[in-house]
């Protein structure tokens, strides 16, 4: 794990939604407005629900334990209006409405009343306009769960606590209507318009609305989706959100008897693909530029309800900068393009390079994730080069962290050159290069993989050295002033929590066995120092980070080629009597 100065960065991100948190006094205003619209008096068709929740969450909560920003709040007797107060992400979070989910995936009566009681709380409490609940992208988001969850919330209420639910949802559709522009382009102004089209079409008397709803998401399809299916933050997890608000938007169309316009089907036709790429072979997304695993079922879902038949992308596609090489039950997600810059940037790693290889439904290389949910220092050090499974120079991520307009972002990007990806008699051969350390080092990274026909073997290579004659001399000079004793680096490859693993064959190698019962062996070729170190998983949903161990090739570049080669194989199959079916980590816990 990285420390978090190794980012280059002075300056904390700052904290706070993804969307847009600006316009209060505007946003105000519109629901002091949109409060005097006529309300409507039910649903126009029965909603189902589309939303997932986690029932171990949804336990959580009913035990008064609440998750704000890593930190765990034990609160049994009180809601989470009282709750969120004391943090301001968390309020946040609250406003949105996912925990309506997860209380609703418990179900029972106890689940159904508490949900009851903090929903027509927030009405008493927000419900004219105040807190931070209304930013477009959260009322967008709060929409679809109240639609999602309607009969589950109105059962047992009497007249007066429908009338005050349907005179809220018939507000906050107005209010939306006239302040989803004011969203942040990308995945707040998708929450903004999928709730105001979900929430107008379920219910009577707001048809009016959809309209132009559908044709301004129509048109930030073609302006946030690119020709490969991919979003500018890079963000995987973020993608999914993002083709999931498509599908459920494009499924309310479909069943108010509306057709979708092509803008829409194109979307998802281009996301569906780059999505089964970014997918391991355990069902899980690879985990870049702020992202997780995704929640169990989701991506499978999502793309079952889409409908979109499976398609490869092409050798040379590299859906949203990121390439797959897949050979039996194993498979490789490598990052290949520079971070993502300016707004777009502002969770973004210094992962060029960085790989993740899961063995069937096991993961066995990994990242060590996104730190936001655990605060600052975790976040800028979660975004490290040396946090990444990848070559790192000792104290300089290979993109820096600086000051943006709206937190910290990362420049000096590495561009990639030479990216190249074939099938070879071996396997399924990627090569590329980064320029990451030219100015500061006068060193260029190539990373050569290859993916054995049946899975087995994964064959890599490093290479770290100066490519032009400005590189040279800005490698020699650095060289003189550290009485030649080279430019300290490190090849990591970080391991997943669950992966038993111990330095074996006299400290030559490393044997990693999984819960499958496979067994993984690491070598290296002998020129850099081996050691299995601490590592951290940052995991969403989990109170702390998980510890973990890292496989490290630790040695010091003073020639004018540095190469190292390595390789990860498998020694051992899953026992035949085995069904490898349980995940732990699939559980969220604290």
């Amino acid at each position: 794990m990285a420390k978090a100065s190794e980012t280059g960065a002075t300056a904390r991100p700052k904290s706070g939604p993804k969307g847009s948190a600006k316009g209060s006094l505007g946003n105000r205003f519109a629901m002091w407005r949109a409060r005097r619209a006529a309300p409507v008096t039910g649903f126009a068709s029965q909603p189902e629900p589309r939303t997932i929740g986690l029932y171990s969450r949804g336990k959580q909560l009913m035990s008064g334990n609440f998750m704000a920003s890593g930190h765990l709040i034990a609160a049994p007797d009180r809601p989470i209006w009282e709750v969120a107060a004391a943090n301001s992400e968390f309020e946040q979070e609250a406003h949105g409405f996912g925990w309506l989910d997860d209380l609703a995936a418990v179900g029972d009566q106890a689940a159904k009343a508490r949900a009851q009681d903090w929903l027509w709380q927030w009405i008493a409490l927000y419900g004219k306009g105040q807190g931070p609940g209304w930013t477009p992208d959260l009322t967008g988001r709060r929409l679809i769960r109240w639609i999602n969850h309607g009969f589950f919330v109105l059962t047992t209420r009497d007249k007066a606590q429908s009338d005050a639910y349907y005179n809220s949802l018939s507000a906050q559709v107005v209010f939306l209507s006239w302040r989803w522009p004011h969203a942040a382009p990308g995945l707040p102004r998708f929450e903004a318009l999928t709730g105001l089209i979900s929430a107008g079409l379920a219910l009577t008397g707001l048809k009016s609305r959809v309209a132009p709803a559908v044709t301004a998401l129509a048109l930030e399809c073609d302006n946030e989706i690119d020709a490969l299916g991919g979003i500018s933050t890079r963000n995987p997890e973020e993608l999914l959100e993002v083709f999931t608000l498509l599908t459920w938007a494009e499924r309310a169309l479909a069943e108010a008897g509306l057709v979708a316009p092509r803008a829409l089907l194109q979307a998802q036709e281009r996301i569906a693909p780059t999505l089964r790429a970014l997918r391991h072979a355990d069902g899980g997304l690879a985990r870049f530029h702020g992202g997780g695993r995704g929640t169990e079922g989701r991506l499978d879902q999502a793309l079952s309800s889409a409908g979109i038949k499976p398609t490869v992308l092409g050798a040379h596609s590299f859906g949203m900068g990121f390439a797959r090489l897949a050979g039996g039950r194993t498979t490789l997600v490598v990052d290949t393009k520079a971070p993502p810059d300016a707004k777009a940037g502002l969770y973004a790693h210094a992962s060029t390079t960085a790989m993740e290889l899961t063995s069937g439904r096991r993961p066995l290389v990994v990242n060590c994730g996104t730190g936001t949910p655990f605060g600052p220092e975790w976040h800028k050090a979660g975004r490290a080069t040396a946090s990444h499974s990848t070559l790192s120079i000792d104290g300089y991520s290979s993109s820096r962290l600086g000051a943006g307009a709206q937190g910290d972002i990362l420049v000096d990007r590495a561009q990639v050159h030479d990216l190249h990806q074939s099938t070879l008699h071996e396997g399924q051969h990627l090569s590329l290069a980064h320029n990451g350390w030219s100015a500061t080092h006068g060193l260029l990274h190539r990373r050569d993989l290859t993916l054995s026909i049946d899975g087995r073997k994964l064959s890599g290579a490093e290479f770290l050295g100066p490519t032009t004659q400005a590189e040279q001399d800005r490698f020699e000079q650095l060289l003189s002033h550290g009485k030649l004793q080279g430019i300290a680096f490190s090849v990591r490859f970080h391991l997943h929590p669950d992966v038993d693993s111990r330095l074996d064959m006299g400290g030559n190698a490393v044997s990693m066995a999984l819960k499958s019962g496979e067994i993984w062996v690491f070598r290296h070729d002998g020129r850099l120092k081996l050691s299995l170190d601490t590592s951290v998983y940052l995991e969403k949903g989990r109170l702390k980070p998980r510890g973990s161990k890292q496989i490290v090739l630790s040695g010091r570049a003073h020639e004018l080629e540095t190469l190292v080669g390595w390789t990860l194989a498998k020694a051992q199959d899953t026992p035949l009597a085995i069904r490898d079916l349980d995940r732990d980590d699939l559980h969220a816990s604290l």
